[in-house]
């Protein structure tokens, strides 16, 4: 309630929910809604009443996963077009007989009817990458031989049955959006040309008023749907641009649209009739508000990381975002919890990575007379060299954006200042908030403080300029052991990542960067050896126990070993004072 509440104060023009589940054999994650149960109407109401006192329409998301399911929560088998296993979830699902689809034709119908008597002001269906519906219209999925497989047309069925049903249940004055598929990106799925047919018949048949559009598919191509920063903004245009020129209906465009004026671009050439934005306004709440009154430089932009959203969600977790804390807990922090002191203090800031900057903002918002210290010559501290990494330039935005509202606040900011217990009890602050980052904690590895180690931070600043042959030592299983491995190779060294875990990169999967990460890993010869312990490193020998067999490794000689470990508060002013 309080996420969208937040969203629709700050200006949206229309809300769509996440998805709800249409039947009881559909449960693929724990917090899936079962709207097939009437005891969702009162909690329907205040969602909607709340959004609509704000002035915005809301739509819901209704939905059956089809195969893309699992029987963990269930006790039920998946259902699905055909007897096959989805990749991900790995089990067979069961061909639904034709008692089967009626039920999920009623299912649909039945909680069609329950958002109407909840206050929402229409549904959309879910058809695009996680949907029995985009099972039914895939030849990937959909290997039936009766009226409901074969042409296009009658993998289409089920689809204009469930509109039929809907239709009839709620009426004409009720939205009825359709989120298709443009293209799986998978053999025999979905293309864009029958993605377009598909949205000719459903213009034909005169029972919906929205198409939305998607790509890919979550158990396969999931990648490609909530994309990183890897992936090119607007990427999947071509969609909403290819359906948009084939009907009447006003079509959704989606897919990594940053900024209002990428957005109006998009309107203006006529490649969408709305636009879709939700990670933007998972970062920014107001995002719509600031581009109404255009103030696009206040917008705070989106960085397509996918930590806090896609990555919390994906592992059954609320949802955040590293630019704004207050997202899943607007309750609790969100813009209109954040009331004015009735008397400033005097707030010293000490350190001016994405830490400080964000307490400087806060303590401002709120009426104080804030200053920073921060000991280098620019401010965002390690931030400024991930983004040095192929790929990693929008981190960068971070940094940007908490700029900008530090300026815009009048903090002030002293750079090439080293706060000392000393300076810091002259300044004589009401208030002292100690970011001062974090160091590598090299005496977690024998001999990690030798000469010819560095760390990835060492590497990125230039501090260190590694030899030919390099091995890195990652503890961690995320971007900075598979970043600095890339950006090594890229200058033509020979480069070995080694790691405990089951593979190289392991929560790169968390923010759909894993796929991606590979190819180019492939491309530039970067050798991955997983499950091995390293213990100890001498003279450019690192010593390993591999995890299974038990086996000490010992891998061959490298001019530089580079750190991806756990690194460790710089707390020694924090100590002092």
């Amino acid at each position: 309630l309080y996420y969208y509440r937040e969203r629709a104060r700050g200006g949206t023009g229309l809300i769509i929910t996440e998805e709800q589940s249409t039947h009881p054999t559909d449960h693929p994650y724990e917090k899936l809604i079962h709207a097939f149960h009437r005891r969702v109407i009162p909690h329907y109401r205040r969602i909607t009443g709340a959004v609509h006192a704000e002035g915005v329409p809301i739509l819901a998301q209704i939905n059956h996963n089809g195969g893309q399911s699992s029987s963990m929560f269930t006790r039920l088998p998946a259902w699905a077009p055909s007897a096959l296993a989805d990749p991900l979830f790995r089990e067979v699902a069961k061909a639904v007989e034709h008692e089967d689809i009626l039920e999920i034709i009623q299912g649909y119908a039945r909680v069609a009817a329950y958002t109407r008597e909840g206050g929402f002001d229409g549904v959309e269906l879910q058809c695009s990458h996680s949907s029995i519906v985009r099972q039914f219209l895939s030849r990937n999925t959909n290997q039936r031989s009766d009226e409901y497989g074969g042409s296009l047309e009658n993998r289409a069925r089920l689809l204009r049955e469930i509109i039929a049903a809907i239709r009839n249940e709620v009426g004409r004055d009720y939205v009825i959006s359709v989120r298709l598929c443009g293209d799986e990106l998978i053999r025999d799925g979905i293309t864009l040309d029958e993605a377009v047919t598909v949205a000719r018949i459903l213009e034909t048949d005169g029972l919906i008023d929205l198409i939305n559009t998607s790509i890919g598919t979550a158990t396969q191509t999931l990648y490609m749907i909530e994309a990183s920063m890897r992936i090119r903004p607007d990427y999947a245009l071509f969609i909403p641009s290819a359906i948009r020129k084939a009907v009447r209906l006003p079509v959704i465009g989606v897919g990594r649209i940053k900024d209002p004026i990428q957005a109006e671009r998009i309107l203006s050439e006529g490649h969408a009739d709305l636009v879709g934005i939700v990670r933007g306004q998972i970062a920014d709440p107001e995002f719509a508000r600031k581009a109404r009154e255009n103030r696009t430089d206040d917008i705070r932009l989106c960085l397509s990381c996918n930590q806090e959203c896609v990555g919390r969600m994906g592992l059954n977790r609320w949802m955040g975002c590293i630019e704004t804390p207050a997202t899943g807990q607007e309750k609790r922090y969100g813009v209109s919890t954040l009331s004015t002191v009735a008397e400033p203090k005097r707030v010293l800031v000490i350190g001016g990575g994405p830490a400080g900057l964000k307490a400087a903002t806060v303590a401002a918002r709120r009426g104080h007379r804030v200053t920073l210290f921060e000991k280098e010559a620019r401010l965002g501290g390690q931030v400024v060299w991930a983004v040095r990494v192929a790929g990693r330039a929008e981190f960068g935005d971070i940094v940007r954006n908490l700029l900008h509202e530090i300026e815009q606040l009048g903090v002030e900011v002293r750079t090439e200042t080293t706060a000392t217990l000393d300076s810091v009890l002259a300044a004589k602050p009401d208030a002292v908030i100690v970011a001062t980052g974090s160091v590598p904690n090299r005496a977690a590895i024998p001999g990690g403080d030798s000469p010819n180690v560095a760390d990835v931070v060492d590497i990125l600043s230039g501090k260190v300029t590694p030899g030919r042959k390099v091995l890195i030592i990652d503890r961690l299983g995320f971007h900075e052991a598979t970043s600095v491995a890339e950006y090594l190779a890229e200058q033509g060294c020979e480069v070995e990542i080694v790691t405990p875990t089951l593979y190289v990169g392991q929560d790169l999967g968390v923010t759909l960067d894993l796929e991606n990460w590979y190819c180019q890993a492939r491309r530039l010869g970067i050798r991955c050896t997983p499950n091995h312990s390293v213990l100890s490193i001498d003279n450019g020998v690192v010593m390993a126990l591999h995890n299974y067999s038990g086996q000490m490794v010992h891998f061959p000689p490298v001019d530089t070993v580079v750190l991806a470990i756990h690194r460790q508060a710089d707390d020694s002013l924090y100590q002092a004072l």
